[in-house]
Order: C-alpha cells, then sequence, then structure tokens
C-alpha cells in the first residue's frame, strides 16, 4: 500500500476493449470502470476513495503471494495467487472480438460491454472470495442489487444497470448494494464471473455457458496477440514497444478513433495536492503524435481512423480547431468538482472534465502537419477527398494568422497567456510542413501565391525564434519570449529539425536541461510559478524527450542511463503514469499515460537509430531530422 489503505498507482493493470477500460489491482480487484466509452461514469471508482468508490475483487481467503503479467501481446491479465494450500490464477479481459471487415478493428457489440473473470486452480485447493460492490456515477449512486437464484445479481442505478453471473459458489447480500461469495477451487477447475453493462432498461438476463465464455477470452487474446504481431519494429527493446503499442491502442475509443490521453481521472501529480486532472479526452497535440508513431511501426489503419474523427468533429473547417474534445466529438467539456470524494491519497479536489478546452494552444496546428507529413511520407499514405486536402491548406493559413499570438501553451498554464518557444517552434513547423506537402500532393502544388506566402511566413517565424528565444548569457533556448525560465519543450527544437544537433545552441539547451531540470536522471517539464499550488514530479515524456535528444547528439551512453531509470520505474507489467517522483521513483499523475508510453517508442528508435540499427523508419518529432537537410529554404 502506497499509504492511507490507497495502492500505489503502479500497482494498477489496464484493461482495454477500445469502448470500455478498467484497471485492477495487485490483489485483482477492479477499483476503476468505465463502461461504452473512457470518459463515461464509471460503475467502480475506489481508486479515488476508498469507502465511497465500489469495487470488484476476486481472491483467495486467506493469505498469499501474488505475482502478475499480461499474457504475451495482449491486454489480457493474469494473476497468480500461491497459498498455503494450492495455487489459483485469475485471468482478467474486457472481451473483443476482431470485425473482419475492418481488420485491427473490434467488432461492434450491441447491447451491453462486459468483464470477464475466469478462476483456474493450478495446484492444491484454494479458498476464494468474491466481493461485489458497485458505485454508480462517481460513487453518487448506491444501486439496488437483486438477486436472481444463486448465480446471478442484477445492480441498478440511474442510468446503469449490470448483471454479475457468478460461478463462485452462492451469492449472498452484503450491506446495501454489494454482495459476496465464497467457494474453493482445485487443480484444473475452471469458474467464470462475467459482469454485464447495460444503459438503463436495456439490459437481457441470460446466462452464459462456460463454452461460450471461454470463446470470448479465447478470442480476445486472439484479437490483441493477431494486432501486436503487426508491429514492424524489431530491434532492442522489442518487448516495451510492443507493450506501448497495446497501451495506445487500447486508448483509442474505436467508435469514433478518437485517443484518449490516458485512462484516468484526478490521479494526482503531487500527493495532497490540487494537480488533480481529467485526462478521459483527445488532444490534438497527443492524438496526433500517438497516431504518428503507430502508424510508424505499422498500423496505418488507426491514423486514417483518428483523420476521419478530426475532420467529422470539426466538420473540415480549421477555424472551428480546439484543443481537445471528447471522445465523440464533444466540444464542451466543463470542469467539475466532485467534492463528495476524498480523492486518491486525499488529493483534491477530484475533478472530471477539463477547463483547458477552450484554452488556445498554437502549437496544435503544427502537430496535426507534423503528423500528416510522417504519414504521408512514410506510409505512403495519402488524404482522401478534396475536404482533406482544403483542411490542411487552411490549417497551415490558419497558423500563419495567428502565429504571433500569446498561448496558453503545450503545458495548459493556467498564469496567464505567454509567448511560449516551443508554440513559435510548432508554428514554424506547420509551415514547413506544409510546404514539404506541396511537393507530393498536387492539388496543393498548383497554387503558386501559396508556396511565396508560406516561404516567407516560415522565414519570419524563424528569425523571430532565433532572435527573441536565445537566452544571449547562455545561449540556450528558453521557455518564453521575454521570460529566464527554462523548459523541457526546448528540447523540441532539435527533435523537430530545425536545427542541427551540433549547433551550440542545441547542445547548450541539452546541457541546461541536465544541469537544471534533472534530478536523478528525470527530467521536469519546468521550475517556477505556473498559476497552480504546490509542486509535481518529473515528467516522463520529458525525460524520453532528453534520451532522444542525447542520442542525437551522439551521447549514447547518457541517453541509455536516462531510458533505464524511467524502465526501471515502469511497473511489472511495463505500465507508466504520466509523472515520477524522482526521489522514491513513485508513479504519479494520470495511468497509463500515452504521452509516456508514445515516448518510449519514441526514444527506443532514436536510440536504436542513432547506434546504427535499422529502425524501418524516421521518427516524427525525432529523428524527422536530417540536420541541416531539414533547413533547406527555411
Amino acid at each position: 500500500m502506497a499509504g492511507d489503505g490507497y495502492p500505489a498507482i503502479s500497482d494498477y493493470a489496464f484493461l482495454s476493449d477500445c469502448h470500455s477500460l478498467a484497471l485492477v489491482g495487485r490483489d485483482a480487484s477492479v477499483e476503476w470502470a468505465c463502461f461504452h466509452r473512457f470518459d463515461s461514469s464509471p460503475v467502480f471508482a475506489r481508486i479515488l476513495d476508498r469507502d465511497r468508490g465500489g469495487y470488484f475483487r476476486i481472491a483467495p481467503s486467506g493469505d498469499y503471494h501474488v505475482t502478475r503479467r499480461y499474457l504475451p501481446q495482449t491486454n489480457v491479465l493474469e494473476t497468480r495467487f500461491e497459498t498455503a494450500t494450492g495455487v489459483v490464477t485469475v485471468t482478467d479481459c474486457l472481451p473483443v472480438r476482431e470485425d473482419l471487415t475492418r481488420p485491427g478493428r473490434p467488432e461492434r457489440r450491441s447491447p451491453g460491454h462486459m468483464l470477464l473473470r475466469r478462476v483456474r486452480g493450478e495446484a492444491g485447493v484454494v479458498e476464494m472470495d468474491l466481493e461485489f460492490f458497485p458505485k454508480f456515477e462517481y460513487g453518487m449512486t448506491t444501486p439496488l442489487l437483486e438477486l436472481l437464484g444463486d448465480d446471478l445479481a442484477v445492480a441498478s442505478g440511474g442510468p446503469e444497470t449490470l448483471l454479475l453471473q457468478s460461478g463462485l459458489g452462492p451469492l449472498r447480500h452484503s450491506g446495501i448494494g454489494g454482495c459476496t461469495a465464497r467457494t474453493s477451487v482445485a487443480a484444473d477447475e475452471e469458474r467464470y464471473v462475467a459482469l454485464t453493462d447495460s444503459r438503463a432498461g436495456a439490459l437481457a438476463v441470460r446466462r452464459l455457458s462456460d463454452v461460450e465464455l471461454r470463446g470470448r477470452l479465447e478470442e480476445t487474446v486472439e484479437f490483441w496477440s493477431r494486432w501486436a504481431s503487426r508491429c514492424t519494429y524489431q530491434g532492442p527493446y522489442r518487448e516495451m514497444v510492443v507493450r506501448s503499442a497495446l497501451v495506445l491502442k487500447g486508448l483509442i475509443y474505436d467508435r469514433s478513433g478518437a485517443v484518449a490521453a490516458a485512462a484516468t481521472a484526478s490521479l494526482p501529480e503531487e500527493i495532497g495536492g490540487e494537480r488533480n486532472w481529467d485526462y478521459r479526452y483527445a488532444w490534438l497535440r497527443d492524438s496526433s503524435a500517438m497516431m504518428a508513431v503507430l502508424a510508424g511501426i505499422g498500423y496505418v489503419e488507426e491514423a486514417g481512423q483518428f483523420a476521419d474523427w478530426l475532420l467529422r468533429t470539426t466538420a473540415g473547417r480549421a477555424d472551428d480547431l480546439q484543443i481537445m474534445y471528447g471522445l465523440g466529438g464533444e466540444r464542451l467539456l466543463h470542469e467539475v468538482h466532485l467534492d463528495h470524494l476524498e480523492g486518491y491519497r486525499h488529493s483534491r479536489p477530484v475533478r472530471i472534465g477539463n477547463g483547458a478546452w477552450n484554452q488556445f494552444q498554437l502549437d496544435i496546428y503544427g502537430e496535426l502537419l507534423a503528423a500528416t507529413w510522417f504519414v504521408v511520407r512514410q506510409r505512403n499514405w495519402r488524404p482522401r477527398g478534396p475536404g482533406r486536402f482544403a483542411f490542411i491548406r487552411d490549417v497551415v493559413e490558419l497558423n500563419i494568422q495567428r502565429w504571433q499570438e500569446l498561448d496558453e501553451g503545450i503545458w495548459e498554464i493556467r498564469g496567464g497567456r505567454r509567448e511560449f518557444v516551443f508554440s513559435k517552434l510548432m508554428a514554424w513547423l506547420c509551415v514547413d510542413r506544409g510546404l514539404r506537402l506541396l511537393e507530393v500532393i498536387p492539388e496543393l502544388a498548383a497554387d503558386t501565391e501559396l508556396r511565396g506566402r508560406w516561404e516567407q511566413a516560415r522565414s519570419d517565424i524563424r528569425t523571430s525564434l532565433e532572435t527573441r528565444g536565445v537566452d544571449p548569457r547562455t545561449g540556450s533556448f528558453l521557455q518564453a519570449y521575454d521570460h529566464d525560465a527554462l523548459d523541457a519543450s526546448a528540447l523540441q527544437i532539435g527533435l523537430r529539425g530545425f536545427l542541427p544537433f551540433d549547433d551550440p545552441r542545441i547542445l547548450a539547451t541539452i546541457d541546461r536541461i541536465e544541469a537544471e531540470l534533472t534530478r536523478n536522471g528525470h527530467v521536469y517539464r519546468y521550475l517556477g510559478d505556473d498559476g497552480l499550488l504546490g509542486s509535481e514530479g518529473s515528467f516522463v515524456f520529458c525525460t524520453l524527450w532528453l534520451v532522444s535528444a542525447l542520442a542525437c547528439a551522439g551521447r549514447i551512453e547518457a541517453a541509455e542511463a536516462h531510458l533505464a531509470r524511467v524502465l526501471d520505474c515502469a511497473n511489472d507489467l511495463g505500465l507508466l503514469a504520466e509523472e515520477i517522483d524522482p526521489d522514491t521513483g513513485e508513479q504519479l499523475g494520470n495511468f497509463p499515460q500515452g504521452f509516456s508510453h508514445l515516448g518510449v517508442i519514441a526514444a527506443v528508435l532514436n536510440l536504436g537509430f542513432a547506434q546504427g540499427h535499422d529502425v524501418g523508419f524516421v521518427l516524427p518529432g525525432a529523428l524527422d531530422t536530417t540536420g541541416t537537410a531539414d533547413r533547406t529554404h527555411s
């Protein structure tokens, strides 16, 4: 336990069927589960309140030693309990079956989604307990629970209805809204427990046979292993690359193609602090980068799916872009404090929704164009239909109109707008990648006036960045114009190809970030006032940016050391949260975090490229750089 009865954030495992998700503790307790959509209200939320949140646990009655793993190349969890009397495994998944008409994508099931749990005796006899205590709408609703015989229970309240089918002995009421069961499981015995979720009033009560449930488990293993086998990367750290790709796939909401930034809401960046945010939404920055890296290791279908979602969501109008959306394309994501929840380890407020939805962040235009260029160049993907060509053009034009404006920046700082160096970098990148797309998309290339205007804008942005973005005292890049603070995002100036890695300003930036923003090998985003109380941990993605930058600069040994520190902090399943406490190695923030796993893939591939390995492609925002080659005509 991390403290106050709460498990460490790293104690959890992640399950997904690309519509629903769940987190499972080391004791096989489901303590976070959102059905139908990742951003829906959970039916278990004990991770945010030990008493009010609700949970669903299957574990031995007595003492045990536990180990766990994902079944190879899947998001199917196996927890192994060794007791004084025997050994038992609990296998958990959110069942999914591949849609043969849409390779790599789940079949759409209706009306409900399921959490499937198999209990198998491996040796001896083990007495097992089932504890089922759902709470709906973030713990606000204790459901009405009805037992339908010994093996079925229906929990209903508000918008949710759950059907529990248990093969672990007769179910018995326990308290209000919950039930329990106890039975012994002997070697070679299999028992199945299925929890099906439906919208209120839509549940069909039907007992499923063990044969049918076993088939659902086998289909799920097949789906994930088949998807993982498409990964084209074959170099060092492949296992971690595949695990990170599986996390990213699990964060894609298949019904729309949107990508959630993380699986959870309000896990704290500082224990007991206020930096607790809801990350179950689709940020254009995160999504674009994740889709590009997935496409780069063989998953082009997902990139096209995201592009389709983006055009639908914005109705093809660049000036309607906002930094983030709900998974169905919703724009209004108003932030709400849930004061009835105590928060993970008393970290309050607990927030749902995200108040950054209406911020202006200039960098999103560059992220979109960089991802588009990468997929076009590396995987020969082409936009389909005239609407996409016009959209690309309009994004660049809007970027040119707005690049001199102040914004909230990549870190969504709530202390006021500034002229952030990273934002200007991405404004330059937007125009640069737009010009490159002119070379390969005939529908854009015909407009000669467009080319001249874009080339001038690219030159103007470069001059501004090189003139105002550099600290005259140290020669390193800064966080913002007219501010002397340092920011890890300055590492991207080399990684995005703006300057070669032998440029003294890039080397000075790397040296300063290692000296001033790094603690015990882990990198902070920035230090100083950002409009919020308290502090935060080191940012995993920033440490991985440093790995990439060091590798590109030829400092291979240092890059390997920083990568090792990050991977040593991953949990036993290879999962990473948003941040790490650099003193204790404790994971902090929402979990698992897409940016962190994107960063792992990027860092591994950049390191491999720098060492001379054939990684199969050149990464966006990493070795998307050929040094001075990227500066041609800019």
